[in-house]
């Protein structure tokens, strides 16, 4: 064998061995896709409360929806972005949508991660009830027809919600930390991925305020220190999920979570 051919052979073998991984673009462009029924739906929920108040917008209501979904479209977009690019870069992944677009069969990646993030979808079902139990009466809806709409939780909070705070915004902690702690070098140690995991929950948490404030009026203390610690605690689970098993687990999770624990709320 010539060293042409061995070098050949080597090249084959390393190809089999690593799996393709599809283009930042083609990877981007299907999350973001996977995110905007979420977004759509986001705002078409809020059209009634809008419409109820329509004389006092300062622009036609379908202005409003418009740039509503244009201006969340943008931010989708930029976190799907982030998250193509330096992903792979701290061995964060999306394994299903991946093995997807490169025409592998899903099922290995899904299986994978199934068992993980359903039981993470089970431990926030039930933090959801016991919050309810304790939740300020601000946060009670007086009418449970004002409540958000299951389809709106199950596409915005739980896919588009964990596209922006986890493939987006945790994986920009991550990398930053990876940069700063490591210098960009090997994989990111444990005490990176636990400051990506908790930066991450504790932004997301903070991001439910301003909804908070629209359903409670005043953002009291006590009001604060329940939304804080509620969402940072399931924010510590699905980051933890996606770091160790992939973004389709938190999905899952966050998905089941809002599913099992909406006939109770």
């Amino acid at each position: 064998m010539t060293k042409t051919q061995a070098k050949d052979g080597a090249a084959a073998a390393a190809a089999v061995a690593t799996p393709l991984q599809p283009s930042p673009w083609k990877l981007g462009g299907a999350l973001w896709s996977l995110g905007m029924p979420g977004v759509v739906a986001v705002v078409w929920a809020l059209l009634p409360p809008l419409r109820a108040n329509e004389a006092l917008l300062p622009v036609p209501l379908w202005t409003v929806a418009l740039l509503s979904v244009l201006q969340t479209a943008v931010l989708l977009a930029l976190a799907v972005a982030v998250g193509a690019w330096l992903a792979p870069r701290v061995g964060l992944q999306a394994p299903a949508m991946s093995a997807w677009l490169t025409g592998k069969s899903i099922g290995p990646a899904l299986r994978a991660q199934m068992l993980p993030g359903m039981l993470g979808g089970l431990a926030g079902a039930a933090w959801l009830w016991a919050l309810s139990l304790v939740a300020p009466a601000p946060l009670q809806p007086s009418d449970p027809a004002s409540a958000m709409p299951l389809v709106v939780k199950l596409l915005y909070g739980g896919i588009t919600e964990e596209l922006l705070m986890r493939w987006g915004l945790m994986t920009l902690l991550m990398w930053l930390a990876w940069r700063v702690g490591q210098r960009g070098q090997g994989q990111p140690g444990k005490v990176v991925v636990a400051v990506a995991v908790l930066l991450s929950a504790v932004l997301f948490a903070v991001a439910h305020l301003p909804a908070t404030q629209s359903m409670g009026g005043v953002l009291t203390p006590q009001i604060v220190a329940f939304v804080l610690v509620g969402n940072t605690a399931f924010g510590l689970v699905a980051g933890w999920l996606y770091a160790r098993r992939g973004l389709e687990a938190a999905i899952i999770a966050h998905v089941l979570a809002h599913l099992l624990s909406y006939p109770m709320l």
